[in-house]
């Protein structure tokens, strides 16, 4: 196990430093908990609310057998066993059994196929049953219901529609914001990096633990706009902001002459890491503007409903990006959504953001996923305000904030509680097979786990063969990159251990690329597991389970042999076939 992080560091007492916003995360209130902690300079709520935190803490140990190491995958207890277990040490759980019912009848064939989908990000705009029923009634003869009732829907009005219910699922007003449709999340960034005025405001911060494909897009592009790059820091190992560094690059300039304008800038702020489950407190957007940044907020890691919450809809970022995919489990097609502030428009170099390269109509999205406008029936009314129907958004917004808020903290804490457990058995040196980057468990932190695992002699196991592995045991995860990191002092001898084991792995993705040398930054490969509010503890145990079959030795080794001997199978039956075939003719 990794040593705890160092203790909290001095920082500044001013009034607008957002280290004193809860230590950098969000509060429980707005988390979905009854536990107010908006005065946070009131000290009886402080220690209300450390114990709060302790007890939850405590609650999650509990959750599983406290203080036992499991050093046999034939050991583990059973999922009948465990999820008792769950169940008592979280009793709010059983108030979210209404995901369960909705993921019975609406998503059946997460049940039928035995799938752990946790390779999903973003926001589900339909049901599978919904996705369904639409695909038959477009293929059947007889329409499924009255046309007296119901009209057809043209590709126009179908996006007409469908904006108007992202805009409300979002909690974000048709007033004060206009939507731009984005093939994906590289294209919606992409059209900040080409249309943002670096030429007058040259700056680009970003808030990024990890490695973003769509980001590092936008960041080449406005580099060569001209643009001056800055990144937040991570300090190792919990991977918390450096607030001092963050905030001395808000505030670079602040105190320049009244004469000499100020440099602005943009500010790229995700508040929650899709990748380690970190959070980070509102308030840097609140300084950010404070210090004339423009900013744009990342929601494509934030859960449902968390636009709901108290601290976004007080703070206006000039820009939100966010994405949309098809049907959970099923269909990742989708789009990303790019929110301009109506009074941000102007300051974009290119006129007329409609016509900039990466927006684009709905019509591909609906091509690509094979969906068809008018199998989607909205009913007659003369209400203007009529939307299209999306199950998937319907029934995050039935469940709530509470309760997905509730269901995805237990289920990520017992995570991360569980992959704890495992040890390697007769290690001299006691070692873990899963290492967890990112926060811990804790009450505040999301719904993302990035980890690694290790063999008995403390290799790290590549994070993609993990990835596969656990494919072919019917879990899906993602892989990624952790990067920014600082080590302070007291982790200089576990940062150079840390680069050590990344050093190979590094070098032969440079050498698979023929690109040696490109990279000059560290980063560290994981895999990355994301909890959504149809996640149930089946999913997780399921993974918990798998990953402890790495405690066997030859685990990798017998998996290789098996998919050497089932690829000869199939390759043999394709012979087969085709001698068949052959003697036809």
């Amino acid at each position: 196990m990794q040593s705890p992080p160092p203790n909290g560091e001095n920082s500044s007492s001013s009034s607008s430093n957002p280290c004193n916003c809860h230590s950098c995360c969000l509060s429980p209130n707005l988390l979905g908990f009854p536990n107010s902690q908006l005065d946070h300079q009131n000290s009886a709520n402080i220690t209300n609310s450390s114990t709060f935190h302790y007890d939850f803490a405590t609650a999650t140990t509990s959750s599983l057998y406290p203080n036992t190491q499991f050093t046999n995958p034939d050991c583990l207890p059973s999922l009948q066993e465990s999820i008792k277990r769950f169940t008592r040490a979280f009793p709010l759980f059983l108030d979210t059994v209404e995901a369960d019912r909705v993921r019975k009848t609406e998503y059946p064939h997460l049940t039928l196929s035995s799938h752990v989908c946790l390779d999903y990000s973003g926001h589900a705009l339909f049901s599978f049953s919904q996705k369904n029923a639409e695909f038959a009634a477009s293929s059947s003869s007889t329409p499924p219901l009255s046309p007296t009732h119901f009209e057809d829907v043209s590709e126009s009005e179908f996006e007409f529609k469908l904006r108007r219910r992202i805009m409300r699922y979002l909690n974000v007003l048709e007033d004060d914001y206009s939507l731009f449709f984005a093939a994906n999340q590289v294209s919606a960034f992409g059209v900040l990096g080409e249309s943002y005025p670096f030429k007058s405001n040259k700056r680009v911060l970003t808030v990024y633990d990890h490695e973003n494909e769509a980001v590092e897009a936008m960041i080449e592009r406005s580099r060569n706009r001209g643009a001056r790059v800055l990144s937040a820091e991570f300090k190792w190992p919990k991977l918390k902001i450096n607030c001092a560094k963050l905030q001395e690059m808000l505030m670079e300039g602040h105190k320049k002459k009244k004469n000499k304008r100020r440099e602005k800038g943009l500010f790229v702020f995700p508040i929650q890491s899709r990748v380690t489950g970190a959070r980070y407190s509102y308030q840097w957007m609140n300084l950010a503007q404070e210090n004339d940044w423009h900013v744009c907020l990342d929601a494509t890691g934030l859960g449902p409903k968390d636009m709901d919450t108290l601290g976004l809809t007080l703070i206006r970022p000039d820009f939100i990006i966010c994405t949309f995919y098809s049907v959970f489990g099923d269909d990742p097609s989708g789009f990303a959504c790019l929110f301009v502030k109506k009074s941000t428009l102007s300051i974009f170099t290119q006129p007329n953001i409609s016509s900039a390269p990466g927006i684009t109509s709905l019509k591909y999205f609906l091509r690509t996923s094979g969906y068809e406008p008018r199998n989607f029936r909205a009913a007659k009314s003369d209400d203007p305000n009529e939307e299209i129907e999306c199950r998937g958004l319907d029934h995050a917004d039935s469940l709530g904030l509470v309760r997905i808020g509730t269901r995805t903290r237990c289920l990520i804490n017992w995570l991360t509680n569980a992959m704890g457990t495992l040890s390697h058995p007769n290690s001299e040196k006691g070692v873990q097979l899963v290492t967890i980057y990112g926060p811990r468990v804790g009450f505040d932190r999301g719904p993302a786990l990035a980890f690694n695992v290790f063999d008995w002699k403390g290799e790290k196991i590549d994070p993609w063969l993990v990835q596969k592995l656990a494919d072919r045991n019917n879990i899906s995860l993602g892989c990624g990159f952790i990067k920014h990191i600082g080590f302070s002092e007291r982790y200089r001898e576990e940062e150079g251990r840390v680069w050590a084991l990344e050093k190979g792995s590094e070098e032969k993705e440079r050498k698979g690329k023929g690109k040696k040398g490109e990279r000059n930054e560290r980063r560290i490969g994981v895999v990355i597991a994301s909890i959504g509010f149809l996640t149930n503890f089946e999913d997780v145990y399921r993974l918990w389970e798998f990953v402890s079959k790495f405690l066997d030795a030859d685990f990798v080794e017998k998996e290789r042999w098996r998919y050497m001997a089932l690829n000869q199978k199939t390759i043999q039956k394709i012979l087969e076939i085709f001698i068949r075939y052959v003697s036809t003719i």
